[in-house]
Parts: C-alpha cells; sequence; structure tokens
C-alpha cells in the first residue's frame, strides 16, 4: 500500500505558484490578487479562510478577506460580488460555503465574473467542464486528479466509483475521471447495493461527509482509494469517509485523513487564481493588439 501524500505534493505546488507569481508580477506590474468572502461566524470556515489566506502570502499572491455579519441581506452581498467582478485589480473571487439560509448561494455563484471564479463553481465553468474545455475547475477533485497522476494511476478503461454527487466534488470529479477514459459510477444516498458497486471499483473516490462509511472490506484488492471526507468526531478526532486502517491492507493507493486530499484543496486554489489572472489579463491585451 502507498499512501498518496497530499501534504507533499501540495508543497511540490505551491512552489511551482510562488514562481508562477513572480513570472505574473514581472509580465503583469503587480501580485496576483486573490478576494475571498466570509459571510457570518462559522468556525470551520474562519478555519478554512485563514488558511486560504496564509498559502495565498506563502506564495506571494495578495490576499483580502471580506468579512460579513450573518444578517447581511442578499442584495448588500450581489453588490460586493459585483463590484469585485467589474474590478479589473481583482484575478480571484471566492465565497467561503457553506451561507447562511437566507442567502441565494446559486445566484450568489452566478454573479461571479467566471474568469475569476477559482472555486470552479460558476455554470459556465461546469458547462465548459462538461464539454471538456474547462480553464478553472472545482479545487477539490482537480486535488485528486494531480494525486492520481502523481502516482501513476492508470484511468483508461478503469472502473471509478464516486460516492457523493455534490456539485462541488461529486458530479465535478466523475467528469474528470471521464475526460481521462475511465468508466464512471456515481453513487449516492438512494443507491442500492452500494457495498457490491464499490467492491468492483478500480478507483474509489468518497466524498460523502459521513465518517467512515466506506468499509475497508467492501475496497478490491489493488484499487486506488481517495477520501474526500473530513469528519471531527466528539473527541476532537479527525475521520474521512473511509475506513481507513481496514481499506488500506486492501487498496493499492489511499490518502489519509488529515494529510490527504485536504492539502491539495488550497494548493489547486492559489494555482487557480494565477491562472485566472494570466488568462484574464492575457485575453484582453491580446484583444487590444488585435
Amino acid at each position: 500500500m502507498a499512501l498518496l501524500d497530499g501534504k507533499d505534493l501540495a508543497k511540490t505546488i505551491r512552489k511551482k505558484v510562488k514562481e508562477q507569481t513572480a513570472e505574473f508580477t514581472k509580465q503583469w506590474g503587480r501580485l496576483p490578487t486573490l478576494h475571498v468572502i466570509l459571510v457570518g461566524e462559522d468556525p470551520a470556515s474562519e478555519i478554512y479562510v485563514r488558511n486560504k489566506g496564509r498559502a495565498c502570502k506563502k506564495a506571494g499572491i495578495e490576499f483580502h478577506e471580506h468579512k460579513l455579519t450573518a444578517d447581511t441581506p442578499a442584495d448588500k452581498l450581489l453588490t460586493l460580488v459585483k463590484s469585485l467582478s467589474n474590478n479589473n485589480a481583482v484575478d480571484g473571487i471566492l465565497v467561503q460555503m457553506p451561507l447562511p439560509d437566507h442567502l441565494p448561494a446559486d445566484a450568489v455563484i452566478a454573479a461571479i465574473d467566471p474568469r475569476k471564479d477559482v472555486d470552479g463553481f460558476h455554470p459556465v465553468n461546469l458547462g465548459n467542464l462538461i464539454t471538456g474545455k474547462a480553464n478553472l475547475v472545482p479545487c477539490t477533485p482537480l486535488g485528486c486528479m494531480k494525486l492520481l497522476e502523481e502516482a501513476d494511476v492508470s484511468l483508461k478503461g478503469k472502473n471509478a466509483v464516486v460516492v457523493g454527487r455534490s456539485t462541488i466534488v461529486g458530479k465535478p470529479m466523475a467528469l474528470m475521471l471521464l475526460e481521462k477514459h475511465a468508466t464512471v459510477t456515481v453513487c449516492h444516498s438512494k443507491t442500492e447495493k452500494l457495498a457490491h458497486i464499490v467492491a468492483e471499483a478500480d478507483v474509489v473516490v468518497a466524498a460523502t461527509g459521513q465518517p467512515e462509511l466506506i468499509k475497508g472490506e467492501w475496497i478490491k484488492k489493488g484499487a486506488a482509494v481517495l477520501d474526500v471526507g473530513i469528519n471531527r468526531m466528539e473527541d476532537g478526532t479527525l475521520l474521512g469517509d473511509v475506513e481507513f486502517h481496514t481499506a488500506a491492507v486492501r487498496a493499492a493507493w489511499i490518502s489519509p485523513v488529515p494529510g490527504g486530499v485536504g492539502p491539495m484543496t488550497i494548493a489547486c486554489l492559489i494555482s487557480n487564481t494565477v491562472k485566472a489572472g494570466n488568462a484574464r489579463l492575457g485575453a484582453a491585451n491580446a484583444s487590444r493588439s488585435a
């Protein structure tokens, strides 16, 4: 069994992003810039935003946090998003999810300029992913794909099972696996005979938010297992969606929790920020030159 070490690969990506940031600054005369909007005081969200800010600063990316109260009206949030979208000095925009219940998440995401949507959640970017023309894709599935690539896991013609159908992870993950010629099955809470389906998989991606839902005995010998789940238990420990120790006996590759997919998500976010800025500014420069 080999660990899919997200910490190690994320370090390599962050080093590359730092080099890209220097090139960006030389070409465009300023630092790439990420703006993050945090609404409310959800402790987990505050930690995520803080970690994103640290990663940006280490990579030389200018980071701005816009903190709004939980009772912020929708029109105020949408006005802020549109203002950042129209600001040429802003390269990436991220609205930290989840939002308070009274705020329309879909409308907020749709208000982001898709060229600055570093989370890859905008309908335009998801549509481009479906057609195989994506520039910005969701960070967590992108991190999963990079882990598989780094480990040289074969995907062509293999059976891949994605457990979870969210727009953030499950659906884009399935599309990205399809793009690499895997045969993909997407499972969810209504799936019958889940154990049987998982047992046939050469690649398993678990993204359910249910601790140890995927039992180790279900895993096919020699399979690659990507555990996206991060579940904090009452005693403070973190568990993934996969029963790690028993699955590790059977899997050829498996990502740990923590230290697997998590670090890759933030590394891919800062990579997307530089990529978004270069693409947008490059296109604008080309149109002026035409």
